[in-house]
């Protein structure tokens, strides 16, 4: 079940070189983020852990930051049939509906991505599926296609079991920044725990790399 966790407080935010940049059209608890999780692995998930300590970091340095936790894997999206496209379902299509206007009014989105066989796990593509849609997020022009998501921060949290980074074996994190890109999302960073499976070491120490590496705000001096 999603959850809402929002906190009250006012902030000012200010794009900075060396820092995550955000929106600055929101303030408070107005700026919303996006938690999104996909492995099945539960406690023993890097990409949980990853993406739990992005968003603590985040609320920590914007304390009116509202975070809306969405879990995949405990509670997956309908893959796309042909019911779905004809919203035979009335309540999948709610549900639908639901799930872009989440997307589109997040301002910051941190994805939860483990490599599954090269790729991203089948529930995080149904999720990409219900907020990739021509007309909302992306459009044909004569000029080529443009996405209309655009002014968001994408934060995905990824991990692997090998070591994939610059290997044509990636068709994970390449598809994510392509798509998320397609969609008008291009500010997008990557904290990555790989070679997660060599051994109790290589594990430890690619989450502690990836942790230093957690983006953060960067408050506006007064």
């Amino acid at each position: 079940m999603d959850q809402l966790y929002p906190i009250v407080a006012t902030i000012q935010t200010l794009p900075q070189r060396g820092n995550a940049r955000i929106p600055t059209t929101r303030r408070g608890p107005d700026m919303k983020l996006l938690h999104i999780d996909s492995s099945a692995l539960g406690a023993n998930s890097v990409t949980r852990e990853l993406t739990a300590a992005v968003a603590a970091r985040w609320q920590d340095d914007l304390p009116g930051l509202r975070v809306e936790h969405l879990d995949l894997d405990a509670d997956p999206i309908p893959h796309l049939t042909g019911r779905s496209l004809a919203k035979d379902d009335p309540a999948e299509t709610e549900r639908s509906e639901r799930i872009l206007q989440q997307f589109l009014q997040a301002d910051v989105i941190v994805i939860g991505a483990p490599m599954y066989n090269f790729g991203i796990p089948s529930t995080l593509k149904a999720w990409i599926d219900r907020v990739a849609i021509a007309g909302k997020t992306f459009r044909y022009t004569a000029d080529g296609p443009e996405g209309l998501a655009k002014g968001k921060k994408a934060i995905v949290a990824s991990g692997r079991g090998g070591l994939h980074s610059g290997q044509p074996s990636d068709f994970q994190e390449t598809y994510l920044r392509h798509v998320l890109g397609f969609i008008g999302v291009t500010d997008v960073e990557f904290v990555r725990a790989e070679g997660v499976s060599y051994s109790p070491q290589h594990r430890a120490d690619a989450l502690a790399a990836a942790h230093a590496a957690i983006p953060r705000p960067q408050r506006l001096a007064a």
